[in-house]
């Protein structure tokens, strides 16, 4: 991992783009922007939604792009489809803490309420 400047990350999209065969001009519009947006991102942090955008065009990763990860792609090791415990025990124990504090039952319990709410009515 390294820690890049602005430049280097402007760089390092231009880069990723021209080996992709686009122009800026064209990433910008296919990652539906505002003209000249990615040039902005010479001296100005891109917005989080803005620098997604481009990377699921590139077909990189956010963290490739902003200097987080030495690789193009995450790394998907360790991933599965298999069905995961969603009861409220098997939360905590996938996720033990969340910026430093631990997972409380309480916690857990909202966790579950959103999931089974943001995917209720899919298959």
């Amino acid at each position: 991992m390294t820690d890049l400047t602005q430049q280097q990350k402007f760089e390092r999209i231009k880069k990723i783009s021209r080996d992709k065969g686009m122009s800026l001009s064209q990433l910008n519009k296919k990652a539906n922007m505002k003209d000249n947006v990615i040039y902005s991102w010479k001296s100005k942090e891109p917005s989080a939604t803005a620098i997604k955008k481009v990377a699921d065009v590139l077909g990189v990763s956010v963290d490739y792009l902003l200097g987080n990860a030495d690789e193009m792609l995450p790394n998907k090791e360790g991933t599965t489809n298999e069905p995961v415990d969603n009861s409220i025990e098997g939360i905590k124990a996938r996720l033990v803490s969340y910026d430093g504090s631990p997972v409380t039952d309480h916690d857990a319990k909202l966790i579950k309420q959103y999931l089974d709410t943001l995917f209720e009515g899919r298959e």
